[in-house]
This record gives structure tokens, sequence and C-alpha cells, in this order.
């Protein structure tokens, strides 16, 4: 499928979680299968939590995981939803799409990264999104984290 990583390709697939205004969780994946994903998700979300998702097929067993799930459809131009009528679109992927954007950006410099190297730099990725800090503060946050 275009667009999708495969590990052949040296392109290997990346599984992003984020709560909204909270912490990220990336993952390197083998593959980009339900058995896959399972484990990365029910270790990570709360049991019963509302899920957002594109329209990929691979989220779609969500329910029966234990989940809530709703989903925009990207393929029919359909990027965020208001399901109220408040003028609210509750329903939307955008908070990880700006994640994807900031993770790209961050990397580009990098001019290719070796997917035995990915974690790392996917772990240092998710450790700054997460401490949100700059400069003296994220110094402190990374050395406190480092001296545990």
């Amino acid at each position: 499928m275009p667009g999708r990583g495969t590990m052949e390709k040296d392109k290997p697939p990346i599984l992003g979680l984020i709560q909204r205004g909270g912490q990220v969780v990336m993952r390197m994946l083998a593959n980009v299968r339900q058995r896959t994903i399972q484990p990365v998700i029910m270790a990570t979300i709360v049991k019963g939590s509302l899920i957002h998702t594109d329209e990929y097929d691979i989220y779609a067993r969500r329910p029966a995981w234990g989940y809530r799930h709703k989903t925009v459809c990207h393929s029919r131009g359909e990027y965020a939803r208001d399901e109220d009528g408040d003028g609210f679109c509750e329903v939307h992927v955008n908070t990880m799409e700006g994640v994807w954007s900031l993770l790209r950006s961050w990397l580009r410099p990098h001019r290719g990264t070796s997917k035995d190297k990915l974690p790392l730099y996917l772990g240092f990725f998710e450790f700054v999104h997460n401490a949100r800090r700059r400069g003296k503060a994220l110094l402190s946050a990374l050395v406190a984290t480092l001296v545990r």
C-alpha cells in the first residue's frame, strides 16, 4: 500500500500514539498487522478510552480489544468532524499528524537513519517531546532521567 512503510524497503513502519495535550509514544514495528500493534496499544492506552484514527483497517479491532473507536476518512477528504454541532471538530487525528510533521523535520538533517538506530532516535524524540522543555530545562530533565 502506498505510504505504508516496510522493513524490506528500509522504511520501517512506526506506530504513534498521543493523548491530546499529553504524552506521545512511538514504536518502530516489524509490520503493520493487528497482532503487532495490539500489545503496544494495550500497554499504553487505558481500556475503555476513546481512540481516534484514520480509516486504515489495521485499527478495526479496537472495539473488540476494549476501546471506543471513531475514525475520520482521509480518502474521502474528511480530516475532522463536528459530531455534536457545537462548531468544534472533536473527531480528528491532527494532533498525531502534527507530531509526524515535527518528527520528519527533526530527522531530515540526518539525511537518512538506519533502521537499526531508528528506535534510539524515536526514543530521544519521544523524550524531548514529552519533556516539553528547551535549553537548560531540557538538559536537567535529561540528566535526571539518566541518574535514576
